[in-house]
Order: structure tokens, then C-alpha cells, then sequence
């Protein structure tokens, strides 16, 4: 098992009763500031790997059936669209990259992105965390993380700390849908990475207003960002639409 070394004790006080054993005086980073999710959030010793994204890696936003913006969007990395026709609103919109739309890179892109889902969907292990209703406030761990229903960073920030290792991996299976309220942030932490965190979502995905958010979104339907929403990563949506509104995303 591997042990996180970054994990202060300040004062330890160990009483075995029985078979009953209490430690007191632990630091409590992962303290929960909600009621929804286990406190603290516990560490995991099993590692997950990155799925193979293949050709996805090249798209900063990868649609189903159409990508469409308002506003003075930018986009660093490519737009794909497969098998739709229509990408909408650039210009306005400024992207560094290319538009593909049903050429041979978008479409393999595509398929791509449903054996990624696919993987990501598929992840066990016997330390996984499971997380319900609002993940604001929490501070996440290297490791894969479940939740059987609809997710959402409603109250609070999220933090993703990678202690130090700056190849940590995160992944987060989804049910249904997951959506952020106005001014949420995701932190990165202990050379937390964008590009290793994965969202595997079950339905739709959608990002208020000035979000701050990081990591390669999967969702099997749609990706809506709102006004002035922000993305370190991809935005894929496997059948529906990718709707931007004034947002910057960066492939990472």
C-alpha cells in the first residue's frame, strides 16, 4: 500500500480499547465543509492510469451533432464535429487550430472518444470513493471517485491537491448530469495537473456563469458552457452539442 508521505501529524494520541482504536490531533485537510459526502474525503492507494485519448487529444472541443458560440470566445486547440454539419458563431469566436468538420480526424476523433468514455465508465477499484450532491469545498485526492447520480459544484470550491506527484491521476464517473453555479472554481494543488484529471459524465455537463473549471469532460450528451465560463481542457460531447457563450478554453 503506498503511503502519502505529505500526510502531518501534529499531535497523536492512540487509546486501543478492545479492538477499538481512536487517533486524535490529525490535521484535517480534507475536512468537508457539506453534509453530502464523507468526512474526511480518504486517500487512495491504488493509482489510476490516463485513458488513451488517441486522436481526442488534439480537439479543444469535440461535438456530436453541432458546435455553436455567442460571443468573443477563444478557443486554443481544434473543433471537431462528428457526424454533424453545423459549427456556428466563429467569427465572432477566435480559435488557434483548426475546424474539422467530418474530416478523417474528426471522425476517428470520435470513435476515440467513445472507447475513452467507454474506459473511463468501466474504471473499479476497491479504494474508489463515492461522492453525491454538491463537491464544493472538498479537497480531492489522487484516485478514482463515483457517484451514482447527478453531481454538481454548487457551494464552495474544489480543490484537487496531486501531493506533490506531478503524474497523479484523477477521475470522476458521473450517473446523470453535472453542472457548477456561478463562480465556482476547480484549484489545482501539490502539482495537480489539468490534463490528468477525467469527467466521465452520464449525461449533459453545464458550467455557470464565470466558472473556473479544469480537466477533460466526457459527457455522453452535451457540454454547455454559460457567459465567461473558463476550461483548462477538452469539452467532448459524444452525441449532442457544445455551446459556448464569451468562454476561453486552453487544451491542456
Amino acid at each position: 500500500m503506498k503511503i502519502k508521505s505529505n500526510t502531518l501529524l501534529s499531535a497523536i494520541a492512540v487509546f486501543s480499547i478492545g479492538t477499538a482504536i481512536m487517533i486524535t490531533g490529525c490535521e484535517k485537510e480534507n475536512e468537508n465543509v457539506n453534509a453530502d459526502n464523507p468526512d474526511p474525503i480518504p486517500s487512495q492507494s491504488i493509482e489510476m492510469a490516463s485513458p488513451d485519448l488517441k486522436d481526442v487529444a488534439n480537439f479543444a472541443v469535440l461535438a456530436g451533432s453541432a458546435v455553436t458560440n455567442t460571443g468573443a470566445t477563444a478557443i486554443t486547440g481544434d473543433i471537431g464535429l462528428s457526424p454533424g454539419t453545423s459549427v456556428g458563431g466563429f467569427p465572432p469566436g477566435v480559435i488557434t487550430g483548426a475546424i474539422r468538420i467530418n474530416d478523417e480526424l474528426a471522425t476517428q476523433a470520435k470513435l476515440d472518444a467513445t472507447e475513452a468514455f467507454n474506459d473511463l465508465a468501466g474504471r473499479t477499484s476497491t479504494d474508489i470513493v463515492t461522492l453525491s450532491g454538491n463537491i464544493g469545498g472538498l479537497t480531492l485526492t489522487p484516485g478514482l471517485y463515483k457517484s451514482t447520480s447527478t453531481l454538481s459544484i454548487s457551494s464552495g470550491d474544489l480543490t484537487f491537491d496531486a501531493m506533490g506527484d506531478e503524474n497523479a491521476v484523477f477521475i470522476i464517473q458521473i450517473a446523470s448530469s453535472f453542472t457548477t453555479t456561478s463562480g465556482r472554481k476547480v484549484i489545482l494543488k501539490g502539482q495537480a495537473k489539468a490534463s490528468n484529471i477525467y469527467w466521465q459524465v452520464g449525461s449533459s455537463a453545464a458550467f455557470g456563469t464565470t466558472t473556473v473549471f479544469k480537466g477533460t469532460i466526457l459527457a455522453l450528451q452535451s457540454v454547455t458552457f454559460n457567459t465567461g465560463a473558463t476550461l483548462d481542457g477538452r469539452a467532448i460531447a459524444r452525441n449532442g452539442e457544445v455551446t459556448m457563450d464569451g468562454n476561453t478554453i486552453v487544451n491542456q
